[in-house]
């Protein structure tokens, strides 16, 4: 019984040997390069380049009316020409949404000359990085200087910033407590964070706090420096990811395509100006500068006498720790990604159960250090580790989350059959149980990483994705979380077509002004939009890849080291 309950043991946690089943490492093969684009395929290029294009003006159009403009200070409110679309929801809705519709056909599209065909073969031909560069920023720009889209959180943001400005804690009261409720930046913050503390960490504020103590209540030039913060998490973005995805085997403008100019990191965290873009590009950025250490030749060891490249990598090291606690400190998940830099290092050091508390030892003082660094040096303290703060976000329910749709389900039904709401009790049972869920996955693969079944990159964006499906509250671009890192590593059909259909429909399902608008406005909008749309493919279907295969192949993939059961 002892020997059958240790391997039933061992088979849980991943410790035995291959076994029949899927294997999340079978998400991953090897993708090689390919040569360019032709003559004809770069001409169609540079027609869906355009098409995107288009599609991200009509959006910045759409959104001086249609957006999630401030409730003061709005600086097209009054002006004639400027102002109006903020006189015609229908007709604003309808160009954010065409817009919105163009600039993901025109991803998808895209994807042609960057994935191509998903079926097995050899690799045929793939847009250069530059031709992708181009092409991102062209469509970035229009975004980048219009009103915030699809989210009212960078009210929040103003509103905790300037808490913290006035040297109060943003992390015990809430806007209304501490600025008024008739304050210019209250005014705009949804009703739901008006009473509530700020959820995020200090590096995050500490920034805001800057932005604040330069723009006092002047909202336009707020959201000004707020996004150039976000467009310097993405510019982090565009940075590591092509790099890590050359570390794991995957061609890099593929990963940058389905990670870097995905809709929802376009829409979301460029139109949407959310605080995931610089959260995200520190912990890509901190995977890759560690990975550098880690993979490389020379010993990671504390020697006073060691070698110039010894001193190099363990510097390198503890850069990429460091930049990975930065994120910590805009928001917690990323603490995980440590995790997973722990284990690759504890295998370098051969595996063993002393290498794993060594590692831990060492990110654990790394990430200590950077923490009480941040929270003491920018006076907001250590009130946003406190279980108010960390919950905050659970006062949503939704639908996106599995736990709190299962509990929502049951609250209805119970409803439906005159048995009472217990959606609550039930949503008691269910967010519990998802966490336990997650964190057992999270498990499996820091084990897998440490036998090394799978690399550490696959592991963190595996169990980001369990952790963002498992969340008490799921946002459209908190799928990012998982799809950035598994960009640079997952190549199977299996994940990316669920994962470009996903951010294909997510990207869409959000109205732009971040609330909600009345049904005929929104069934007149999509009739239209479906329409203009449908007239464009039609005029340009001699032109742009709507039916031809073009571009490149999945390629031929061979399983690679990381490619066992985990």
């Amino acid at each position: 019984m002892a020997g059958r309950t240790r391997r039933l043991g061992r088979r849980v946690l991943g410790l035995d040997g291959p076994h029949d089943g899927f294997a999340v490492s079978s998400l991953h093969g090897d993708e090689p390069e390919a040569p360019g684009l032709d003559a004809g395929e770069t001409a169609q290029l540079r027609g869906v380049r355009r098409f995107g294009a288009t599609g991200a003006l009509l959006m910045a159009l759409g959104a001086l009316g249609a957006g999630a403009q401030p409730v003061l200070q709005n600086p097209v409110q009054g002006v004639r020409m400027l102002g109006l679309l903020s006189r015609m929801p229908s007709v604003a809705l309808t160009v954010t949404l065409t817009g919105s519709a163009m600039v993901v056909l025109a991803w998808l599209l895209l994807g042609r000359f960057a994935v191509g065909s998903f079926r097995e073969g050899s690799a045929v031909r793939r847009l250069t990085r530059s031709q992708l560069d181009r092409t991102l920023l062209l469509w970035v720009i229009p975004l980048a200087i219009a009103p915030p889209m699809f989210s009212k959180d960078v009210y929040s943001y103003l509103a905790q910033s300037e808490i913290a400005a006035r040297g109060l804690d943003p992390y015990a009261i809430g806007p209304a407590q501490a600025l008024g409720v008739d304050h210019v930046l209250t005014r705009t913050v949804p009703n739901i964070w008006r009473e509530t503390p700020a959820p995020y960490g200090p590096l995050f504020i500490w920034f805001g706090k800057g932005i604040s103590t330069l723009t006092g209540e002047n909202i336009v030039a707020g959201i000004f420096l707020h996004r150039l913060l976000a467009l310097t998490g993405v510019a982090l973005i565009v940075w590591a990811l092509p790099r890590l995805a050359r570390r794991c085997g995957v061609a890099s403008v593929t990963a940058l395509w389905l990670g870097a100019a995905n809709p929802l990191l376009l829409f979301h965290l460029v139109a949407g100006i959310h605080n995931e873009a610089l959260m995200l590009g520190l912990m890509l950025a901190g995977i890759e500068v560690a990975l550098r250490a880690i993979e490389s030749p020379p010993d990671i060891r504390f020697r006073l006498r060691g070698s110039p490249a010894e001193r190099r990598a363990l510097a390198l090291l503890l850069a990429g720790a460091a930049l990975i606690a930065l994120s910590a400190t805009v928001k917690i998940p990323t603490l995980l990604a440590l995790g997973f830099l722990g284990m690759a290092l504890a295998r370098r050091w051969g595996g063993t159960f002393r290498s794993v508390c060594a590692a831990a030892a060492l990110l654990l003082a790394v990430t200590v250090t950077v923490v009480f660094a941040v929270s003491l040096v920018s006076g907001l303290g250590f009130g946003w580790l406190s279980p108010e703060t960390l919950g905050t976000a659970n006062e949503v329910r939704s639908w996106m989350s599995l736990p709190t749709l299962l509990g929502l389900g049951t609250g209805l039904a119970g409803v439906l059959l005159g048995l009472g709401d217990h959606t609550t009790a039930v949503l008691s049972l269910t967010r519990p149980i998802a966490s336990l869920a997650a964190a057992f996955v999270a498990v499996r693969m820091l084990i897998a990483v440490l036998i090394g079944r799978i690399h550490p990159v696959g592991a963190l964006g595996v169990s980001l994705g369990v952790l963002v499906l498992l969340f008490p509250v799921v946002q459209p671009w908190y799928l990012l979380w998982a799809v950035i890192p598994l960009a640079a590593w997952a190549t199977r059909p299996v994940f990316r077509i669920p994962a470009i259909a996903f951010s294909s429909v997510v990207s869409l399902i959000v109205m732009p002004n971040g609330g909600e608008y009345p049904p005929f406005i929104i069934v007149q909008a999509a009739i239209a939009t479906i329409l203009v749309c449908g007239s464009f493919i039609f005029v340009t279907r001699n032109r742009l890849p709507w039916r031809a295969s073009t571009g490149a192949s999945e390629g031929a993939r061979s399983r690679d080291a990381y490619a066992e059961v985990p």
